[in-house]
């Protein structure tokens, strides 16, 4: 859970720096650099030697959607939408992470969703009005991105439980994610800037080594610690602090008592969704399934 808070932190700051800083950049030029970068963090400690063929492939597709196409969508609805819009409009992503968990594991826990819903309940109440969160593009565009994170977060924690170290391995997944968002920035006519400001830069090299490249693996490493329903609602707790952050630093406009009441509904669904049992894995959780229609 501790890796999780920490992210969650970090990247409370990354939506006003890219509304703020990266504003004119093409969004397929800004993920692949991220991307890449984040591959750069990560290539010295790969050791494909001691990986399967399979495992590989995997790690590698599975990175071109939880990172490639999440960032391509992601960073796409700056262009229609603001810094602390963006945020809230990722309210949904606990019920995708729970829905694939039920779905992949061939059972729903109760707890968990209710967790989910609580922490989107949470999230919403800091959108006074849904009607002003923007254009509809923007909105489908951010789901596409929730979409792609949560199909990542469910995959990596059973893909992920291997005998190869994580960081051995996660460089392939930072590979498949450039892939991808190599191919959308060549899609895009005249992506590369012919120059970048000092601002732009450091924002790019923030952005991509640690908001993207330590913290998604250290994201995905927690994602495995925890069990979904903290996990789901840990996907939500970057609101808030998001919110915050744009009302200290980014100068942007909020609602004091919607943050604090929304900030109080999600530490409820994270008690939630910790509180009961030790937590399972997602084997034994199939295993308990299959036990129990036999």
């Amino acid at each position: 859970m501790a890796h999780l808070l920490v992210v969650s932190l970090i990247w409370a700051f990354s939506f006003g720096l890219i509304k703020g800083n990266l504003q004119g950049l093409d969004p397929s030029f800004v993920s692949w650099v991220r991307m890449t970068l984040s591959l750069l963090v990560f290539l010295p400690f790969l050791r494909p030697a001691q990986m399967k063929w399979r495992q590989a492939w995997q790690l590698i597709v599975l990175g071109g959607v939880q990172y490639g196409l999440m960032y391509v969508f992601y960073i796409a609805s700056f262009e229609t939408l603001k810094a602390h819009q963006v945020a809230l409009s990722t309210v949904l992503t606990p019920l995708f992470v729970v829905g694939l968990e039920a779905w992949t594991t061939r059972t729903l826990r109760a707890r968990f969703a209710l967790a989910a819903l609580l922490a989107v309940g949470g999230a919403a109440l800091l959108n006074p009005d849904p009607t002003c969160l923007g254009a509809w593009k923007g909105m489908l565009l951010v789901q596409g991105s929730n979409l792609c994170f949560a199909v990542g977060q469910v995959w990596y924690r059973r893909l992920g439980r291997g005998p190869t170290p994580d960081r051995s391995s996660f460089a392939l997944a930072y590979a498949g994610a450039v892939l991808v968002t190599g191919m959308a920035a060549l899609l895009t006519n005249d992506s590369i800037p012919s120059s970048l400001t000092f601002t732009q830069i450091w924002t790019l090299g923030y952005l991509g080594f640690v908001a993207s490249g330590i913290c998604f693996f250290l994201w995905n490493v927690g994602a495995k610690a925890t069990n979904a329903g903290v996990l789901a609602v840990f996907n939500n707790v970057k609101i808030p602090l998001a919110v915050l952050v744009s009302l200290l630093v980014f100068g942007e406009s909020a609602q004091w008592s919607r943050l604090l009441s929304a900030s109080a509904m999600i530490a409820l669904a994270l008690w939630l969704g910790a509180r009961t049992s030790k937590q399972a894995s997602p084997e034994k959780a199939l295993a308990s399934v299959r036990n129990d229609t036999k």
